[in-house]
């Protein structure tokens, strides 16, 4: 996670004589396509689902960039069944959803609203019946607003309202679901939602992030042994985002800095899941911004994990610049560089350089890459999207995942993110990261050049 010792010049010469251009995985390799439940299912208002924390940031002025939401996004509440259809037709044989918690329980407790229930009893049956492994994610970002007014994430209180949608979920869907993910990126619900204020519910305070940090984590480990004894021949584990942070030069500055962010970043979280224990050096840096805890919270947090999901995008590229704002970091962009449409640097080796040292770090589970993909602003054409970026994004990093696999880590699947474009948070509808194209106004779905070859390399 953290790269020292060799200029970002040298690790692109290394990594690019190492690339391998030949894609061979085993057999039992799972491959699948993965989105969100607020990111595409629309009806938000329908059939009993109450208001999470992105209904009510989106209705806040300014905070969405087009002042867009996702009340229909791709209206996949009722086109789930053509969805699935064309996951099918693409040869994908895993399907990475979410569950949003307002659609079980709308004030976040106690009543269960059984039409969100049997939608998603319909959505697992579904993807069974045409031989697809259902992925379940528990909670991808979507709390219930009831629950952010009596605090959110920064509450404890939240902790046991986890463990009870998680219980409820859990019982309904059983051993049909093949893997439980607890949460989907806590670094972004904490950081981007409490500390940054970019995400719902749009907070901007270091001690609160720290706080919804630890209580994201304390709920994940808190939930597991529920649902074990619901699902016990499923799988259970949790996704995190990962980011490699490597040093602009070989500066004592440099080198320190993007090890400290390091900290924040990436062993926030994966020391108190494998370790029992926050990183010292980070806590010692948050000083009293540091969350309450109590005896016994890093034992439950720590829980064995049936797997690890790990999403990736990009690194980062840091440089020591005292003008900035503390910890002092500059993000570099380097003018030789592919970047996607978010502004993120094309770097496979990195995703390589990434597993290879957290597999040296930690005694880990199997690994899925549960995201990796690319925005590009795609036009269409004749019915056509040729993506030709995303397919090469697609084709590198799979060969990062292979290179990093012949060196001992242990991967078991993959998941394109994402099957098709979506609502993209605080950016609307503005960046495109489906290997699908979706016409929002007719909710026609068009596969690219990058589907396409999905497909054919699946058919091998």
């Amino acid at each position: 996670m953290f790269i020292s010792g060799q200029s970002h010049k040298e690790y692109y010469k290394k990594a690019k004589q190492t690339m391998n251009h030949r894609l061979t995985f085993p057999s039992s390799f799972v491959w699948g396509v993965a989105t969100s439940s607020y990111q595409i299912e629309g009806a938000t208002t329908k059939d009993g689902r109450g208001p999470s924390i992105w209904d009510t940031f989106c209705a806040t002025p300014g905070k969405i960039s087009d002042q867009t939401n996702g009340a229909i996004a791709c209206d996949h509440y009722h086109l789930w069944e053509q969805d699935l259809d064309l996951i099918q037709s693409l040869g994908f044989k895993a399907y990475r959803f979410s569950v949003a918690w307002p659609r079980i329980l709308p004030t976040g407790t106690s009543t269960v609203n059984q039409k969100g229930l049997d939608f998603y009893d319909r959505l697992v049956d579904g993807l069974l019946e045409r031989d697809i492994q259902p992925f379940c994610t528990l909670y991808h970002w979507d709390l219930p607003q009831t629950l952010e007014d009596q605090g959110g994430w920064v509450s404890r209180e939240v902790v046991e309202a986890f463990v009870q949608y998680a219980d409820i979920v859990t019982r309904r869907l059983g051993d049909r679901v093949t893997a439980y993910a607890t949460l989907n990126e806590p670094w972004c619900s904490a950081y981007l939602g409490y500390t940054q204020g970019e995400h719902a519910p749009g907070y901007t305070d270091t001690a609160m992030g720290l706080q919804a940090a630890h209580h994201l984590l304390l709920a994940h480990g808190a939930a597991l042994p529920v649902m074990r004894a619901n699902a016990p021949n499923a799988q259970h584990g949790i996704v995190v985002n990962l980011t490699p942070m490597y040093p602009h030069s070989d500066s004592a500055e440099d080198v320190a800095l993007a090890q400290q962010i390091n900290g924040f970043v990436n062993r926030w979280y994966l020391d108190p899941l494998f370790l029992g224990n926050y990183p010292e050096e980070a806590w010692e840096a948050y000083g009293e911004h540091v969350p309450q805890t109590q005896d016994g919270d890093l034992a439950i947090m720590s829980a064995p994990l049936d797997f690890l999901g790990v999403n990736y995008y990009s690194r980062g590229l840091v440089a020591y610049d005292e003008s900035e704002p503390w910890p002092h970091a500059q993000h570099i962009k380097l003018e030789d560089a592919e970047y996607t449409d978010m502004g993120w640097e094309v770097f496979p080796e990195g995703l390589t350089n990434l597993l290879v040292q957290i597999h040296n770090d930690y005694i880990l589970p199997p690994i899925y890459i549960t995201e990796n993909g690319a925005a590009y602003p795609d036009e269409l054409n004749d019915d056509q999207v040729h993506d030709q970026a995303r397919t090469h994004y697609y084709e590198t990093h799979l060969q990062a995942v292979q290179n990093a696999m012949q060196q001992g880590v242990d991967v078991r699947g993959y998941f394109a993110w994402s099957l098709m474009d979506n609502f993209e948070w605080a950016f609307g509808y503005t960046k495109r990261f489906g290997i699908v194209y979706v016409d929002y106004e007719t909710q026609a779905r068009i596969p690219k050049d990058s589907a396409k070859w999905f497909k054919e390399l699946l058919k091998t």
